[in-house]
């Protein structure tokens, strides 16, 4: 016999008008019984449409509840939906993403089968719009090169165990035991929460059938907005814990910080000169090498010219993001300033 435990599926949100509607509609259809379950719109005093499509929700569905998140970052919409959820199984959804029918049996599935303390599936990328430019920005979040060795973008084929997982499944008292998300992150908080669950010896699986569907930025200016805060806030947890995250968030900092260094050691000495050139020029030639995959797989040559494009405000995005968020620890801890 079947047993289906009380579970509270939290979602943090501000201003997701565009996306909350089609994520409320995939967890309806969830084959998960309505009466174990409780969704929280945790709402960060959205100014747009997202309340009022939320509250028609509300007004169909009585497992449908909304809360207020004052403070407005994603950190306190997860602790406040913790604080208040009922369910003994606690799963964070992102507003921005659509879920397949068995998503949340599966998780609770493998939590229990593998003794897990984390659970999540695969990511599969889709464009906001049908623009080249959408489309290419999908190619970066789904190709290794775009994203290093993050399992749960690249499509990974195995149940394994990884260091982290889009959105989670977690039994409650996981929460009780490490402790709630840190809300001096604005981001990373969630790797952040994963990092200490696993140095306390906590278990995440990644299952390849377990699937997300995600809509990332839709333009090229968004994109580089997104990743250069995402690299500020891959260094700034630095401030707050004395735990580094996962190499592949670091290397956009090496790149950066090393095209700057040889850029301006070549003006004086001819060997930094010519590294820089040689970093540069590898660069390009593997951006290329990519670029030339994905335009002759999608069998337009328009994605050879773009590619390069969407690669590099990736990258450079983020590591200049890091490398802004370096110098801000570091005058922190020269001059002792706050920021």
């Amino acid at each position: 016999m079947t047993t289906y435990p009380n579970t509270s599926v939290i979602i943090p949100c501000r201003n997701e008008e565009k996306f909350i509607g089609k994520c409320l509609d995939s967890i309806i259809a969830q084959d998960y019984p309505k009466d174990k379950l409780e969704v929280l719109i945790v709402d960060g005093m959205s100014e747009d449409e997202t309340r009022k499509i939320s509250e028609k929700y509300i007004g169909q569905y009585p497992f449908i509840k909304i809360l207020d998140n004052p403070k407005k970052i994603t950190p306190c919409a997860l602790n406040i939906g913790i604080k208040n959820a009922k369910g003994e199984i606690i799963i964070r959804m992102d507003a921005h993403a659509i879920y397949e029918k068995d998503y949340i049996s599966k998780c609770i599935k493998y939590l229990n089968e593998c003794s897990a303390d984390n659970v999540g599936g695969n990511m599969v990328t889709l464009p906001a719009n049908n623009s080249l430019i959408a489309r290419a920005i999908v190619k970066v979040l789904s190709n290794r090169f775009g994203v290093g060795n993050s399992a749960f973008r690249t499509n990974e084929k195995k149940l394994r165990l990884v260091d982290t997982v889009f959105g989670g499944c977690y039994r409650k008292e996981v929460f009780n035991k490490f402790g709630l998300f840190n809300e001096n992150l604005i981001r990373s908080q969630d790797m952040e929460f994963n990092l200490r669950l696993r140095k306390s010896g906590g278990k995440i699986l990644l299952v390849p059938d377990i699937v997300t569907y995600y809509y990332p930025k839709s333009n090229f200016k968004d994109f580089f907005i997104h990743n250069f805060e995402d690299g500020i806030w891959a260094i700034l947890p630095l401030k707050y814990v004395k735990m580094p995250l996962c190499l592949r968030h670091y290397i956009p900092l090496i790149f950066v910080s090393g095209l700057i260094g040889t850029g301006i050691l070549g003006i004086f000495f001819s060997v930094f000169f010519w590294l820089f050139v040689f970093i540069i020029g590898l660069y390009l030639l593997i951006s290329i090498y990519f670029a030339v995959k994905i335009a002759s797989k999608e069998k337009n040559i328009k994605f050879l010219f773009l590619m390069p494009i969407a690669f590099a405000i990736r990258h450079f995005g983020y590591g200049i993001g890091s490398t802004f968020g370096f110098f801000k620890l570091l005058i922190k801890y020269l001059y002792l300033e706050k920021f």
